[in-house]
């Protein structure tokens, strides 16, 4: 019996390492990248000495893979609830813009990793993108594909080609925050202020809400409903500028 207890115990102990090292990989990978992240921080972060660190994850190319996968593990769990909840095809799709563009503010470090993932994508490193893609973004495609074609044969959802939701959907969250910089010259306003956060989302929602629904009122009336039962996130950081990203990327790769 004492056995069994002291091998559970050794267990927990083993798992709760793996936590505290896949969590200080992740902050340490999200501010200073692949090349310039340092495992020496990322043990001390942890609260483990090297070796055990290398004893779990044997290099800090297998640790990078496991943080992103580790991460998009939660980000797929929460945004597959999101799409197979109980609701009209719609109504998910809504509840699933309004998801995504909480994220894009609320979870900086996964906002920082995507980005440089894109740009070791670009640079045709091996293995760039590929456990976000097959653990996170290729299921949630073929989920929110089917969501849309389900919206569109029970004629709830205007009848167009149905990728062309998706489109629909995301562009206007992804295009908001892409913009957001130029926006600050134009307007002369802080798009990340959460008074302006909480603006555009209701704003998104609600254009959506007219723009997909075959019936407009059905379609606002889901929209209210949406923002209404969902607060936005406490926790609010303005997304990481890309072109910083890539002059600290070049910068890594250049040192000694």
């Amino acid at each position: 019996m004492s056995d069994t207890i002291q091998t559970r115990s050794q267990a927990e102990r083993a798992d709760q390492a793996r936590t505290r090292i896949l969590d200080a990989a992740t902050r340490e990978f999200s501010a200073h990248g692949l090349a310039g992240a340092r495992t020496e921080r990322i043990a001390e972060a942890a609260g483990v000495n090297k070796a055990l660190l290398y004893y779990y994850y044997r290099s800090k190319d297998a640790l990078y893979e496991a943080s992103l996968k580790e991460l998009a593990d939660r980000l797929a769990l929460t945004t597959m609830l999101v799409l197979n909840r109980e609701a009209s095809a719609g109504e998910r799709l809504l509840r699933f813009a309004l998801n995504h563009f909480d994220r894009i503010y609320s979870q900086p470090v996964f906002q920082t990793l995507m980005q440089q993932e894109m740009i070791r994508l670009r640079k045709g490193e091996t293995g760039a993108l590929s456990p976000l893609v097959e653990t996170l973004f290729k299921p949630m495609g073929v989920r929110m594909l089917a969501v849309a074609e389900e919206g569109i044969r029970a004629g709830e959802l205007i009848p167009v080609e149905p990728s062309q939701l998706i489109y629909a959907t995301l562009g206007p969250n992804v295009f908001y925050f892409l913009s957001a910089p130029m926006m600050r010259f134009i307007a002369g306003a802080d798009p990340f202020h959460p008074s302006a956060l909480e603006f555009r989302r209701k704003a998104a929602i609600n254009f959506l809400g007219l723009a997909l629904f075959v019936d407009r009122v059905h379609g606002a009336r889901i929209a209210a409903e949406v923002i209404a039962d969902t607060p936005m996130p406490e926790e609010i950081q303005p997304p990481a500028d890309p072109f910083c990203l890539i002059k600290k990327e070049t910068a890594s790769t250049t040192q000694p």
